[in-house]
């Protein structure tokens, strides 16, 4: 029998256009959203002349927020005034970012498969280095001195930080690897693929210790929640359109997703206007 969790729909937001990418700080009081609209929120901010595709917040501090942007910038923004406190110009349209986990720099990857590490204090690129094969989303272990690359060839790419040098290939999935992340406890990692399975792998032994098949499908939509030691469902949430990005607060029993999923309204003269949407599901007394 499935175990089920008395989840709720407890907020969303709309936006005018679609919405890329949803983050909770470090001390999971504040929620970004990044979207095509060319802006992150959390308050107020000043744009992107692009799509913000990405966005992080710094690990060590929870009112410092990175966004990547197909403008070719990467930006630092202080959520408490909502002004730019850094920004760099790189060569490609970003795609990816991420911290790493001592809040030391930042990794940015590009829509050229280009991957560029910038130090915080200077914000000005360490490394960078073009690759052959597609590379989609990015990660740091927790102890920050390995980096991991999810390619189009179904492969996990692991190198060794901060030489950027290659230590191991991971065959890991039969279609190619869209998604990582890391298990905050340290210890496992899960790689999600377009051949409809989630991988969880073993970090210190770099061994896949367990499948799951998503239950998804173009004529299903919803966010599948699973335990991650039996594999069983525990919940599912019903979407209307695929899911761009979804992420636990770091400290209570709450997700945030966003899609491509429209409210629609009725508007003067019988005209129909779209807002995308994110979303806040959480347990009830998870706050």
């Amino acid at each position: 029998m499935e175990e089920t969790i008395p989840f709720k729909n407890l907020h969303s937001r709309e936006y005018k256009k679609k919405v890329h990418s949803v983050a909770w700080n470090c001390s999971g009081t504040k929620l970004a959203s990044g979207s095509v609209d060319q802006t992150a929120r959390v308050c107020q901010i000043e744009p992107h002349r692009h799509c913000v595709d990405q966005l992080c917040w710094d690990p060590k501090h929870a009112d410092l927020i990175a966004t990547a942007s197909g403008d070719k910038t990467v930006r630092l923004w202080d959520a408490r005034s909502g002004k730019c406190s850094q920004q760099a110009e790189l060569s490609g349209e970003n795609i990816n970012v991420t911290y790493k986990p001592d809040g030391t720099h930042i990794a940015i990857g590009n829509r050229d498969d280009e991957l560029t590490i910038l130090d915080v204090r200077k914000f000005k690129p360490i490394h960078k280095r073009k690759f052959k094969y597609e590379v989609n989303e990015i990660a740091w272990n927790m102890a920050g001195d390995m980096f991991f690359l999810t390619t189009g060839n179904g492969t996990v790419e692991v190198l060794a930080y901060s030489s950027i040098k290659p230590v191991d290939t991971l065959m890991a999935h039969t279609a190619g690897c869209y998604c990582i992340a890391i298990d905050p406890t340290k210890r496992y990692f899960a790689v999600g693929s377009a051949d409809s399975l989630v991988s969880l792998w073993d970090i210190s032994e770099m061994l896949c210790v367990r499948t799951y098949k998503t239950r998804v499908t173009s004529e299903d939509l919803f966010i599948d929640i699973s335990n991650v030691q039996t594999g069983r469902t525990v919940h599912q949430i019903p979407c209307r359109a695929a899911m761009n990005s979804v992420e636990w607060n770091p400290k209570h029993n709450l997700l945030a997703y966003a899609g491509d999923h429209k409210n629609k309204y009725q508007a003067d003269e019988g005209i129909y206007c779209c807002c995308f949407v994110f979303r806040i599901f959480g347990i009830e007394n998870a706050a």
